[in-house]
């Protein structure tokens, strides 16, 4: 109830004041575990790819985050979980596990942070061992105009990924399918921008 009353007053704020533009909806699938794998330039981009689509969305987001007064509680209560980046955490894997087993979307910022300058960074293999492991489709998802308060935002989103559920997965499988993401995100990013 709280999560679709804070996407609907988010998204009148969007259409209203930053003329957003939402792309490639129809790609999503209607149920069924689901990896976002989005592009990460501002605090607000999880607000915008929540309020982008109609499910509901459990972003993984930095532990710190959680331990901001009163943005901890919204945030958890949104659905959101921590992730500990100084070391590999079982937990929140175990967690984002569990949530595309039973059919929830989970949306994940593969670059570990924002990019100052805009240009993706180096993807991290999490993503892709996600959707290997819990056997999900990855969605590639370009955000863009999120910085600042005046740009016109826009959501391209592509069309799912799925490798097929596998229980033993090689380093350089991840990387490989990490960077293939990263690059259907960068050709989406440049069809947003017009090129």
């Amino acid at each position: 109830m709280f999560y679709c009353f804070a996407r609907f007053i988010c998204r009148v704020i969007l259409a209203v004041f930053r003329r957003w533009e939402v792309r490639g909806a129809m790609n999503i699938p209607a149920e069924g575990g689901l990896i976002l794998v989005v592009n990460h330039i501002s605090y607000w981009d999880p607000v915008v790819v929540g309020c982008a689509i109609d499910r509901k969305v459990h972003f993984m987001a930095k532990s710190e985050l959680f331990n901001v007064p009163l943005l901890g509680p919204v945030i958890l209560a949104l659905g959101t979980f921590p992730v500990r980046r100084d070391k590999s955490d079982r937990t929140a894997v175990r967690t984002a596990i569990k949530l595309l087993e039973e059919g929830h979307v989970v949306g994940v910022f593969p670059e570990g942070t924002r990019s100052r300058t805009g240009e993706l960074l180096k993807p991290h293999r999490g993503a892709a061992m996600l959707a290997m492991k819990a056997g999900v489709p990855m969605l590639p998802v370009a955000v863009s105009g999120t910085k600042g308060f005046f740009s016109k935002i826009i959501v391209n989103m592509g069309k799912p990924l799925l490798y097929g559920k596998r229980e033993r997965v090689s380093r350089n499988e991840l990387e490989n399918a990490g960077v293939h993401v990263m690059t259907l995100i960068a050709g989406l990013l440049e069809e947003a921008a017009g090129r």
